[in-house]
């Protein structure tokens, strides 16, 4: 940052001194003519206009350095959630938790320096070498089905994983208590996965904790390698103590042998925690159960001097494992205990292990099921005992994959010029927290804004306390214009994930404004806690709004434009609109300042029509009154068939500089470029059914009267066009763009596809012209129950088949495609099953 503002400076600081220098009288002509009053006429001419030109110069570099600025400056309004917020003083019962979703089962605390646990597996003697070591969730390492069967958001969950052979069970439960986030418990259980089997594998455990330096970790080992415990101390968690009990079989309480191995050194950095222990996998030991043949097994070659093996740079922190090799079946349990909450009574409390962490999860979960079916009354409304299966794990996994993060984001400052011209480096924003859940665990744990406010929607119904955290949390990260990024990518562990073209987030760019879909639930429900919520939330929620409105206005009044469409290259079919949410889907052929794009303009109505609402709830009259003229005028039927509706498609589309006869052809050595043919681009509305066709529909924006809906109804429903038996695809069979590549190595994504999160608001808005006396009543009611049916159960039928919820399925054959597991707003399902909208 500071070497750019160097550079920055010195193009203004010379033109300043030029124009000194000619004022002063300086250099001037010499072509024999100079001298006398003329001459110093001239030069003083000269030195006005250059002087005008420095002082141009200079102004628009601290504009661009008061742009700069802002954007990595945290917005002034009140804070929703303060300062202390995620401490075990504020929020004990939420210190804890499964806050690392990238991992397949570990824990931490929500704090910027947490403490980590974690699990590491690895099957041995069953390939050459090194064993497959399982620790982070990986798309492609044949790990799966796993996910939460049950996930309560708070104090209690269970998961199971398959990996080949084996099915592992992973349990947590927390107990109240004391000053620093109470207990919690594990219980770790390795079965079989076909019953019967001969063979039982060998496999070892990992269980590790990590620190950042600052705390102080204390293990006690007993005979061959076997912790006792860990005894530890930091601020805020004051004393604390983990133990590892003596393993078992599943159900029962007499040990059973293992074989042990432990290693501690300084915390190489939590993305590197893997790749450490699979090099220091390098020794071979013997297990020898009593009774039984010996079998080798690779382990970790730690010393039992604990004194030996100390940290060698204090400041990096501390990694201590412990690994635990024996035959399958087995469970084994893992305890943390506060010292708080043991000292808070008048006799300790027991631990919580054996046949009380057994009572403890049989309770957890009955009291589950019972609240699940309260909640959303799958059972009374009549679905199978399978499909409410499939809704508290869509539930569970949403839950589950809600993470915590920390760190400090790269922007890109908006300079108020097109992206293509801006000459600045990225800046690193304010560390700052987040509490969010992320689409899925495989491929995207990080917090994404317009995911965000779909995955809310479902938590909401749940516990809305956890949505006003998430919330709240999302909204302390805007910054002084109103703009929050749309990908948040905070912290090591979330760096390393993300390839480095991605890490920028540009301060012009926007995102659909999802979040404003639970709070109009909130105000819809009108629950005291939300009201409460939403009233320190109004400020944050105004500033984001106007920033959207104003930053992405369009080229006529009442027309917005995505920033940040990729440029026409030659390798690229329809450059892609990331910001928009819906990536690849075709806008106008040839970018430009002239674009209108109708899904935006139908978000900025659902914005202003909220906080319009908000506001006279409030008692905002100032705000009211700017903003409810606005939602009237952008809720006009008038106004969005002047500037969308196009007679030549009979419905309503973008407008730009567009033709159709684009394709990609293959060009030597370049490979697939693309190919403008006849007629060329011209400014018109752009021929791309899909989606962005329904979204005054999807947003429910349309009168129950209007000519426009029973147009879109009618293409809604045509096979030829977005209707299949698994959902709405979202882009008509019909079109030229369906199915099609937008380059060589970039497959269709939002061609075709049917996805869940445009298929709930369709499902949304269906159900509400069902209910709303028009001409299209009982046609709308009709659609809603048929697509219901397709929706849910095709989810179902791939839930089924492959164990897992995705990213979006086939409008040809139904199948998961895309990421998995994807339990982000694919859980929408369960409100679709709940008929909650």
């Amino acid at each position: 940052m500071a070497r750019g503002e160097r550079r920055r400076r010195a193009v203004p600081a010379e033109g300043v001194r030029t124009a000194e220098r000619a004022a002063r009288g300086g250099p001037g002509r010499r072509d024999g003519r100079g001298g006398g009053p003329r001459s110093t006429a001239g030069g003083v001419a000269l030195a006005v206009v250059v002087l005008s030109l420095a002082l141009g110069m200079s102004g628009r570099w601290v504009l661009a350095w008061h742009r700069a600025r802002r954007a990595v400056t945290l917005h002034s309004a009140p804070p929703v959630l303060p300062a202390d917020s995620s401490s075990p003083a504020v929020a004990p019962e939420l210190f804890w938790g499964t806050y690392r979703p990238h991992v397949y089962f570990g824990m931490k605390t929500r704090s910027p320096k947490p403490l980590l646990t974690g699990l590491m597996w690895a099957q041995q003697g069953t390939t050459p070498g090194t064993p497959k070591l399982r620790h982070t969730c990986e798309q492609g390492d044949g790990v799966g089905p796993y996910g939460w069967e049950f996930h309560d958001g708070l104090s209690f969950g269970r998961q199971h994983i398959q990996d080949g052979a084996l099915r592992l069970t992973t349990e947590f439960v927390k107990r109240p208590g004391g000053q620093h986030g109470g207990d919690w418990s594990w219980r770790v259980t390795v079965e079989p996965q076909a019953s019967g089997t001969s063979a039982l594998p060998l496999v070892s455990l990992f269980f590790y904790v990590v620190t950042d330096g600052k705390e102080v970790l204390l293990p006690e080992v007993g005979a061959k390698g076997q912790l006792k415990f860990i005894s530890g101390h930091t601020s805020e968690l004051g004393d604390f103590r983990f133990t590892l009990l003596p393993p078992t079989s599943p159900g029962d309480t007499a040990p059973k042998y293992g074989s042990y191995n432990v290693f501690w050194t300084s915390n190489p950095g939590l993305p590197l925690l893997t790749e450490m222990v699979k090099s220091r996998l390098n020794s071979w030991f013997q297990h020898r159960p009593p009774g039984a043949s010996p079998e080798r097994y690779l382990g970790l070659p730690g010393s039992l001097k604990w004194e030996d093996r100390g940290p060698s740079g204090q400041g990096q922190g501390q990694f201590l494992i412990q690994q635990v090799t024996l035959k399958i079946p087995i469970s084994i349990e893992f305890v943390f205990e506060s010292g708080s909450a043991q000292a808070g009574g008048n006799q300790a409390l027991p631990r919580l292990a054996g046949s009380l962490l057994t009572q403890a999860l049989e309770s957890h979960a009955e009291s589950f099921r019972e609240r699940f079916e309260k909640t959303f009354q799958l059972k009374e409304k009549g679905l199978s005992s399978g499909e409410q299966v499939l809704g508290q794990a869509a539930l569970s996994s949403l839950l589950g994959g809600i993470g915590y993060f920390y760190g400090q984001g790269l922007v890109l400052p908006d300079m108020g010029v097109e992206e293509s011209e801006q000459k600045v480096d990225p800046a690193l924003f304010p560390p700052v927290p987040l509490f969010t859940a992320v689409p899925s665990r495989s491929f995207f744990p990080r917090g994404f804004l317009w995911d965000e406010g779909f995955h809310q929607l479902v938590v909401q119904r749940w516990d809305p306390s956890l949505t006003r955290e998430a919330l709240g949390h999302w909204l302390g990260l805007l910054n002084a214009d109103g703009w929050i990024g749309r990908e948040q990518i905070l912290g090591d562990e979330a760096r390393a994930r993300v390839p480095p073209e991605f890490l920028v987030q540009r301060a012009v760019h926007a995102n659909p404004p999802t979040l404003l879909l639970p709070v109009a639930h909130m105000l819809e429900v009108g629950d005291p806690d939300d009201l409460a919520f939403l009233r320190k939330a109004f400020p944050r929620l105004h500033a984001w709004f106007s920033w959207l409105h104003q930053s992405q206005a369009g080229p006529l009044p009442l027309s917005y434009r995505w920033r940040g469409r990729d440029p026409a290259l030659p390798t690229l079919l329809n450059p892609k609109t990331l910001p928009s949410g819906l990536d690849d889907y075709p806008r106008a052929s040839h970018p430009s300042v002239t674009e209108r794009h109708l899904d935006l303009r139908c978000w900025v109505a659902l914005g202003a029509r909220v906080l319009t609402r908000l506001a006279e709830h409030l008692g905002e009259a100032e705000v009211a009154a700017e903003l409810g003229p606005l939602a009237a005028s952008l809720e006009a039927a008038e106004s969005l068939d002047e500037l969308h509706w196009a007679p030549e498609l009979g419905v309503f589309a973008d407008f730009g500089n567009h033709t159709k006869a684009v394709q990609l052809k293959p060009r030597p050595p370049q490979g697939l470029v693309r190919v403008v043919g006849r007629p060329q681009p011209q400014l018109q509305y752009v021929d791309a059914l899909g989606y962005v066709s329904l979204f005054p529909l999807l947003l429910r924006l349309l009168d129950p009267n209007s000519s426009r809906l029973g147009p879109l109804l009618d293409i809604l429903a045509d096979s030829r066009h977005l209707w299949s038996p698994f959902g709405l695809r979202s882009l008509a069979a019909s079109s030229s763009f369906y199915g099609q590549r937008n380059s060589e190595h970039d497959p269709p994504y939002w061609r075709g596809a049917v996805w869940l999160n445009v298929n709930y608001l369709a499902l949304g808005a269906l159900h509400h012209y069902g209910h709303l006396e028009g001409p299209h009543q009982a046609r709308a009611a009709k659609l809603h129950s048929e697509l219901r049916a397709n929706v849910v159960g095709n989810v179902w039928r791939q839930y089924q088949t492959t164990g897992f919820l995705w990213e979006q399925y086939s409008d040809r054959d139904g199948r998961g495609m895309g990421c998995r597991p994807f339990h982000g707003w694919t859980s929408l399902v369960l409100l679709a099953m709940a008929e909650d909208y």
